[in-house]
């Protein structure tokens, strides 16, 4: 039976559109998807460090356990004597640590693996290309542990302490080399710089991350914040979602569903992080009313892929995490294995725009230097802007031209 006089052509080539995609979707897993092998590397974990399953669903236990020598990674992915060497020389210069649960989503039989590269320490790192803080996040500090660039919003970082230290992290430099909380003294002198500036409407919380802190100072911050009229919107920047869902308790969300609107921003950057684990932690969020959003970084060998791209972009959305921001990477040092062309991001850009829905189409950001700002970029979609005319390319690279009048015409 015919339902359209609309040429069967017309929807052969918007299948052949995303048929590359589909060709090869199933071949880039996520964690859900290949969780037989993440689970077999999890009980290695467990009997490496003698664990129980109670154990391994506590949050402070991963935070405790967290593997920082490359000898006891050992004991669960094969490390050659080079490795071995490699990981210990970058370890003497930059920290890392690895929550046993995100150990277990490394492939051990994929080199190339994108959740290894981000995790544990390589001999690229040593390349001292870049600089330690090219944001300028000293030069626009307030009282420490405030960065403001923008005229409505701030961030307060109160600590450095992280589930995973991601090898291409922009603040590397306060990473340094024990856990710390920032005193609360020292956060109260932060919530009262917002009191004092009225134009303050937008706060986000971060560090480190955000959630590594503990449920009572994460309510007395949102109560006192909550308590100045002009503060609208408060934010968490975490990537526990991804390297320590466990952390998403009841209990933590139950306070923050407390103190609406709330809004969390996590980092995914690969589809193997979205696993069964981290599925049940952005719903816990998503049900408490929180948006989510995800802000991913562009990363040479971990994601600079369309097809990664798309995939892991669709798969957020059916978890309930907004495709945010993609970020390109910054010039920190020691990261320069990671950074890639613009090129690159422009690319991955104009590969998802006609080809999947708006909601799964994040802005590209690139940062300017020495504290500059979040600037978008994006392809060039219009070619031409007249007094009467404007003329544009659609996402299949057809030409065609609008009106430009406007009400006064």
């Amino acid at each position: 039976m015919t339902l359209s006089n609309i040429p069967e052509e017309r929807f052969d080539k918007l299948r052949n559109e995303i048929s590359d995609y589909e060709n090869i979707k199933d071949r880039i897993f996520t964690g859900i998807e290949d969780y037989e092998k993440i689970l077999y590397q999890k009980k290695k974990i467990l009997k490496y460090l003698n664990a129980t399953e109670e154990d391994y669903n506590n949050y402070h236990w991963q935070i405790k356990n967290r593997f920082t020598s490359a000898e006891g990674i050992s004991k669960i992915i094969d490390l050659s004597e080079t490795d071995l060497k490699y990981i210990n020389e970058v370890a003497s210069k930059y920290r890392f640590a690895v929550s046993p649960y995100y150990l277990s989503l490394i492939d051990p039989q994929n080199s190339d693996c994108a959740i290894k590269k981000q995790a544990i320490p390589a001999v690229e790192e040593l390349n001292d290309l870049g600089e330690l803080d090219p944001m300028d996040e000293k030069g626009t500090a307030i009282h420490d542990i405030i960065t403001r660039r923008y005229p409505d919003r701030l961030i307060i970082k109160i600590t450095n302490v992280c589930g995973m230290f991601c090898r291409f992290c922009q603040r590397r430099r306060h990473i340094g080399e024990t856990d710390k909380v920032v005193p609360r003294a020292k956060i109260q002198t932060a919530i009262e710089y917002v009191r004092e500036n009225r134009e303050i409407r937008d706060v986000l919380i971060t560090g480190g991350d955000a959630f590594l802190v503990s449920d009572e100072m994460i309510e007395w911050m949102l109560k006192e914040l909550r308590a100045i009229p002009h503060v609208e919107i408060i934010r968490f920047g975490t990537r526990t979602p991804v390297t320590l869902p466990q952390r998403i308790t009841k209990n933590l969300v139950d306070i923050l569903k407390k103190y609406h609107p709330i809004f969390v921003n996590t980092h995914f950057n690969h589809p193997r992080e979205i696993t069964p684990e981290s599925k049940i932690a952005c719903e816990m969020l998503a049900d408490a009313g929180i948006p989510l959003g995800n802000q991913m970084v562009l990363l040479n060998g971990v994601n600079n892929d369309k097809y990664v791209v798309r995939k892991l972009n669709l798969k957020l959305l059916t978890i309930r995490v907004k495709p945010y921001y993609i970020f390109h990477p910054k010039t920190v040092k020691g990261t320069s294995h990671f950074w890639v062309k613009i090129e690159e991001g422009l690319e991955i850009m104009e590969s998802l725009r006609g080809r999947t829905s708006g909601l799964a189409i994040p802005t590209y950001i690139i940062n300017g230097p020495k504290g500059l700002g979040k600037t978008p970029i994006m392809p060039n979609y219009l070619l031409c802007l007249g007094k009467d005319k404007a003329s544009f390319r659609n996402w299949q690279g057809e030409y065609f031209e609008v009106e430009n009048f406007g009400a006064d015409a």
